[in-house]
């Protein structure tokens, strides 16, 4: 277990991570690079519920585990809406798709929602982890 100083400077430095993350998209939108833009949004939301877990001293070891235990401690629990574990999954499987399937490409328009949801979904996450202060 580490301690408050540490997990509280862990906390504060992957919602930081989470934020440049988010401010790098609408470059690779621009230059019209979907799949690292999908990759780039996942990465940001990742980062911000990675942060929320640490700080609410919940432990998870992979990507699927992130997503299991904030089903499971936020979703079931009522804090955070089904919808939105919803859109952190398909997150979740695009980025997957974009990172490892062959010839697959996406468009504008769902680069851009998956952005702009992203927007919205990190604030939610870094409201749940002021919570826990």
């Amino acid at each position: 277990m580490i301690d408050k100083d540490k997990k509280d400077a862990i906390v504060a430095y992957r919602l930081e991570n989470a934020q440049k993350t988010l401010n790098e998209i609408p470059i690779h939108i621009q230059n019209e690079l979907w799949s690292t833009a999908i990759n780039r949004t996942y990465y940001a939301c990742y980062y911000a519920v990675s942060a929320l877990l640490i700080k609410s001293g919940i432990e998870a070891q992979t990507h699927s585990g992130v997503r299991r235990m904030l089903a499971l401690h936020f979703t079931k629990t009522e804090k955070l809406s089904v919808e939105w574990n919803k859109f952190y999954s398909i997150l979740f499987e695009n980025r997957q798709t974009s990172d490892y399937a062959d010839f697959i490409s996406f468009e504008r328009e769902t680069v851009e929602k998956f952005y702009i949801k992203a927007i919205t979904f990190i604030d939610i996450i870094k409201n749940l982890t002021a919570l826990h202060d």
